[in-house]
């Protein structure tokens, strides 16, 4: 009965918020409080509950403070120059620009932290998307495949848990692993392109005329077909922020809104010191000095401290992030909800029996192909800790029965993480989805299919080579 409650509330919850019936914080939070009264253990709603928000805290925490940090961080103008970047190489291109989106997610995924990366992806391409009147989603679903191909790395969560869970190196893990995983960034990067050329050939071949000169008017030329627009004054500079906070100015016609470059809440003079006080956070980070949620705490007052000293202006910096924080750190407490009871109703521990339970004896001998399988479905509706801790386990054991090594299963376990990154049981994915002003239902309908290829690309390369 729970498994088939179980199966029930998260399917629900699915369509709910993929047909745009209920918000997700809605969702997260009724639809589970619903199913717990069902399954007769409504008296212990508030202890799961409470359960579920003591062990999502430290993650609501790390989010709030990393919101805060890294829009400091695009406010005082730390990441300028890779924008600008970035539009030299994209210009108007949708192609190029959706290919940009997913090597500029990939690169900024090596610091290990999905959040971080979905600050950084969103706040240099975003302007680009809605300038252009490119489709978001496209944005968010690239921008998340390609953090959940690279949220495998030993230092990025999945791995350590496995190796953990099964006590193995992590490197053992990850290393053979490399080949596959690479087959699947690059799928990433060829998805990417070919959503560019379908972007390209829905809103036109478009150029952008001195992209990189702030002082003259910005022209968007149709060189093409399609519905090539004019842009507004502001050139790339315009361009190159999230439009939040001081200094926004708005285009003309198009309701873009970016950074001015003259923005009051620049600090070039501090430049430097923000560039070194982000790569000793992130290096902190990867060497596990302190914990995250600490590490940002203590970066995000630090960095309004030395880049704006009077309070006044430190207040005005937290309001104009605050919008932001509030909407994530909300979805992360409701998610709570969702998961406290998930778990402690044991519906989830009921799924995760009868999956590995429906598994043929024939399949024994492939375990490590089952494994591959069996994490996409399994990491998407359930949490990494959930799954690694208490269903890798079960399936280690039951592969070393037929003969299979845990090593081949832990590597088999990971390949699903392109499309866990888009679970809802994930923090991060809100970041994405709330920055680029997507619905997370709409988010969800356009990536699930590309994530969950994307996952079976990296599964059927690791077994060509013969490393599962």
């Amino acid at each position: 009965m729970l498994t088939v409650l179980g199966f029930a509330m998260i399917a629900t919850f699915l369509v709910l918020i993929m047909t745009k019936k209920m918000s997700p914080i809605a969702a997260l939070v009724l639809i589970p409080a619903l199913f717990c009264v069902a399954v007769g253990q409504g008296a212990r709603l508030g202890d799961y509950v409470i359960d579920g928000v003591g062990n999502l805290a430290p993650t609501a925490a790390m989010l709030m403070f990393a919101i805060v940090y890294f829009g400091v961080m695009i406010d005082v103008g730390l990441f300028d120059p890779i924008v600008r970047g970035i539009l030299r190489f994209c210009k108007a291109d949708p192609v190029r620009i959706v290919v940009g989106t997913a090597v500029l997610a990939a690169i900024v995924s090596l610091d290990g932290d999905g959040s971080t990366t979905f600050m950084i992806t969103v706040s240099a391409m975003y302007p680009l998307y809605k300038r252009l009147g490119m489709s978001l989603v496209v944005m968010t679903g690239v921008a998340a495949t390609a953090n959940g191909v690279m949220n495998t790395l030993p230092w990025g969560g999945p791995t350590a848990r496995a190796a953990t869970a099964l006590k193995l190196d992590a490197a053992d893990i990850f290393v053979p692993m490399i080949p596959a995983l690479g087959v699947g960034l690059l799928f990433v990067f060829s998805l990417a392109y070919v959503l560019g050329r379908r972007e390209r050939k829905r809103v036109g071949y478009l150029t952008l005329d001195e992209a990189l000169v702030p002082e003259t008017d910005t022209v968007l030329v149709a060189a093409g077909g399609g519905n090539g627009k004019a842009a507004g004054r502001g050139g790339a500079a315009d361009q190159a922020g999230t439009g939040a906070g001081a200094g926004a100015q708005e285009g003309e016609g198009d309701g873009f809104q970016g950074l001015d470059p003259e923005r009051a809440t620049l600090r070039p003079r501090l430049y430097w010191f923000n560039a070194g006080l982000t790569v000793a956070l992130l290096t902190a980070m990867i060497l596990e000095l302190l914990p995250i949620p600490v590490l940002f705490l203590l970066g995000a007052a630090l960095a309004l401290t030395v880049n704006y000293p009077d309070m006044a202006e430190q207040k005005a910096r937290i309001a104009a992030h605050a919008e932001n924080v509030l909407n994530v750190s909300g979805m992360v407490f409701a998610a709570a909800v969702f998961t406290g009871v998930l778990t402690g109703t044991g519906m989830v521990k009921h799924m995760a029996d009868w999956l590995v339970g429906a598994i043929p004896e024939g399949m024994g001998p492939h375990m490590g192909l089952v494994t591959g399988v069996l994490s996409l479905p399994l990491t998407y509706f359930m949490s990494n800790d959930g799954f690694y801790f208490g269903v890798l386990p079960v399936l280690a054991e039951a592969g070393a029965a037929h003969g299979v090594s845990s090593l081949e299963i832990a590597r088999a376990s990971i390949v699903g993480q392109a499309l866990h990154m888009s679970s809802p049981l994930v923090p991060a994915v809100y970041v994405l989805v709330g920055m680029a002003k997507v619905e997370f239902g709409d988010h969800t309908r356009f990536t699930v299919k590309w994530a969950a290829l994307t996952s079976l690309v990296v599964l059927a390369a690791a077994v060509l080579f013969g490393i599962v």
